[in-house]
């Protein structure tokens, strides 16, 4: 399956979703956040640290905890079967069952969050013994293989530690176990912090070529809005907890409209040249043409 070919019908639509933390003085860390995520997009969110990126991330899983609640608004997750699902009516078996096979995620500093002393193998068919109970050993491995295999990662590494990877191989692992299941919805939160430059660009490659080959939707996560004018359809830049501007990612970086978004494109410096000239290049080839 190609970008071209994938229909763009709505995944997963927030409406007016607001997150407080009941603290001694209460916090509305998201205020009234809404947005439509269709099939095959990838949806940039944007914002400084404690905008509130993440916190709408977890809400949207439903992994909050107290003293953090979902104060209002609505998640509804459009299966690819015609049906809807309103994620905050979900019981505890029934939120078990649909994250990872409907909708999964990529955590920040996910890298380190795979078990040190359990085998890359046994982790990512662990997922499939919790959600395909009725697969045989040989097709868990075989699922196990191909799955680090579209990540790019050779899978002679499923016997492999993750002490023995690097750090972009960690990641690229994360990024299988949270794919091998074929969710609809990838929410990824900063999955190249803390990767150099080169290995961040090969991973953001690997993202964008299998979103185009199965057809998932992301929502990206990063306070870099140059990385996302490059590999997003639309941005949503959050401010103190509210989205201050959603649109098309050309049209952003060619005519934003809010003054934070305008002080984020600025933040980056070209090295040479004009603000930005060495982000979005599809755009600027856009413009040559």
């Amino acid at each position: 399956m190609t970008a071209t070919t994938i229909e763009r019908r709505p995944v997963l639509t927030i409406d007016d979703l607001s997150v407080v933390y009941d603290v001694e003085q209460p916090v509305t860390a998201v205020k009234g956040a809404s947005f439509e995520l269709s099939a095959g997009e990838i949806l940039g969110l944007a914002g400084e640290s404690g905008c509130g990126k993440t916190t709408l991330a977890y809400a949207v899983n439903r992994l909050h905890k107290p003293p953090a609640r979902i104060a209002s608004g609505q998640i509804v997750f459009h299966d690819a079967d015609g049906s809807d699902v309103d994620l905050l009516t979900l019981g505890h078996d029934e939120l078990r069952a649909f994250r990872w096979s409907k909708l999964s995620m990529v955590f920040q500093g996910a890298m380190n969050a795979l078990n040190p002393v359990t085998s890359i193998r046994t982790q990512l068919e662990d997922v499939l013994l919790t959600h395909r109970p009725e697969l045989g050993k040989k097709e868990r491995r075989e699922r196990a293989a191909d799955v680090l295999r579209r990540v790019g990662v050779d899978p002679v590494r499923l016997r492999s530690y993750p002490h023995e990877l690097s750090g972009g191989m960690r990641q690229r692992v994360m990024i299988a176990m949270a794919m091998i299941l074929e969710p609809q919805v990838m929410i990824m939160d900063e999955p190249t912090t803390a990767l150099d430059v080169v290995v961040q660009r090969d991973i953001l490659r690997e993202i964008v070529r299998l979103r185009d080959e199965l057809g998932f939707a992301v929502i990206f996560i990063t306070h870099d809005l140059p990385l996302l004018l490059e590999i997003s359809d639309r941005i949503a830049v959050m401010l103190r907890g509210e989205i201050v501007e959603l649109g098309d990612a050309a049209t952003m970086y060619r005519s934003p409209r809010h003054e934070y978004t305008k002080k984020l494109l600025a933040s980056f410096p070209s090295l040479s040249g004009s603000r930005g000239s060495f982000i979005r290049t599809g755009i600027d080839r856009e413009d040559a043409s």
